[in-house]
């Protein structure tokens, strides 16, 4: 095997472990993602009643 090639091939194993990595719990940017995301679709909701 090519050096590229080897190094092609760890990188992308290492691409694939690194989500198994992550973080467990919930940081304050994930919390406040969620709450975004509840506020738009409660917006969306709020609009498509309006406009029926």
């Amino acid at each position: 095997m090519t050096f590229a090639r080897l190094l092609l091939v760890a990188m992308l194993m290492l691409s694939l472990a690194l989500p198994l990595a992550g973080c467990k719990e919930e940081g304050p940017a994930e919390k406040a993602g969620k709450k975004i995301d509840e506020a738009m679709d409660s917006a969306k909701e709020g609009a498509k009643k309006l406009f029926e």
